[in-house]
């Protein structure tokens, strides 16, 4: 429950700003993601999903073209690449941090590659220094997706800025939500205007609505705070949850980096010494009221007349087939249950 929220909500009924196209509460969204990012061109979207297809349509992307990302990822980043007529090339991600393999992606680079997509997932950081001079190096763009990391700092920057252009994502389950929307953000001017001139048709035609806004603002303002209570959270948490040699977490990044954690993740190790599957885990840990799922299912096995794979995959594969997810809410709450949950997830692991 957020009060911010419900003031918003009913602001918007009375001042009639929900029912328009668009007014001073998109507005004010616009200018306060560009102040906190510290970027000069923000365009709202109806979707993250949309927002990284219009972050392509900017970079001017499209037939023939190549475009590098994770062999696991989120579907829809395979999907928009795909949508703008590129070529989807996999490389493998980096077992430490669920994340773009740096060397992997320098392998994955060709005469055709466009771009890079690189996403934070799970509260896992890309090396984004790194990933940049690759990009610089080669003459690619990056569109770097912070869907799942508002807020979050890597190598002392917001995440999103490091791309040529950066995503945002608004839907129901994320950690800043309007139930759908998104956003990108860029200082590139001409990224912003094939993405204007892409969305608008007599109207825009990927909006997000004045009410979607309105209950944006409260949140984005408390999202510094929200996410340092995060942080702590799982610093407690994977504090009283080590050890196991089946059932390890994604590790917490270094000093100076700061997650943004709408998921986190353990794998669960199935080969040889294992208690158990995947899938009993779950059904167990569900069965004690913990919001934990699957990962992603990943692209290893998607066709070669689809996309072009580069290497074995192997950490991809393994993460598709391991990963296994802790959803966000739970760690706004107080530390005693944190310790309730870290009990739970104990239980579940000693039972097997």
């Amino acid at each position: 429950m957020d009060p911010g929220v419900r003031d918003a909500l009913l602001t918007a009924y009375a001042d009639g700003s929900w029912g328009r196209y668009h007014g001073h509460h998109c507005d004010q969204l616009t200018q306060q993601l560009a102040e906190s990012h510290h970027i000069e061109y923000v365009w709202l979207c109806a979707s993250g999903t949309v927002a990284v297809e219009v972050a392509l349509r900017g970079l001017g992307i499209g037939d023939g073209d190549e475009v590098v990302l994770a062999a696991y990822d989120f579907p829809g980043n395979f999907r928009a690449i795909e949508a703008v007529g590129a070529r989807p090339v996999l490389v493998d991600i980096d077992r430490e941090t669920w994340c773009l393999d740096v060397q992997a992606v320098e392998a994955g680079v060709g005469e055709r590659t466009r771009a890079i997509l690189v996403s934070h997932l799970h509260g896992g950081l890309a090396s984004m220094s790194e990933l940049r001079e690759l990009a610089d190096r080669h003459g690619v763009a990056i569109v770097e997706d912070a869907c799942q990391a508002p807020g979050a700092r890597v190598d002392g920057r917001i995440a999103g800025t490091w791309g040529d252009v950066g995503v945002l994502s608004f839907g129901g389950s994320k950690l800043l939500t309007a139930g759908r929307g998104g956003a990108i953000v860029t200082n590139r001017q001409d990224v912003y205007q094939r993405a204007k001139i892409f969305c608008e048709r007599g109207n825009d035609a990927f909006p997000l609505s004045e009410l979607q806004a309105a209950v944006l603002l409260p949140q984005l303002e408390k999202l510094p705070d929200r996410n340092r209570v995060r942080a702590e959270n799982v610093s407690r948490l994977l504090a009283q949850c080590g050890g196991w040699s089946w059932l390890q977490p994604l590790g917490v990044p270094d000093s100076g980096q700061q997650a943004s954690y709408y998921k986190l993740a353990w794998k669960v190790f199935q080969g040889a010494g294992s208690p158990c599957t995947r899938e009993e885990f779950l059904r167990v840990i569900q069965a004690e009221g913990v919001a934990i799922d699957a990962g992603f299912r990943g692209f290893g096995k998607r066709s070669a007349r689809r996309c072009r794979q580069v290497g074995d995959l192997v950490n991809s594969k393994l993460a598709a087939e391991d990963t296994v997810l802790l959803h966000h809410p739970v760690l706004l709450e107080p530390f005693a249950v944190i310790d309730q949950l870290a009990q739970a997830i104990s239980k579940v692991v000693d039972s097997f």
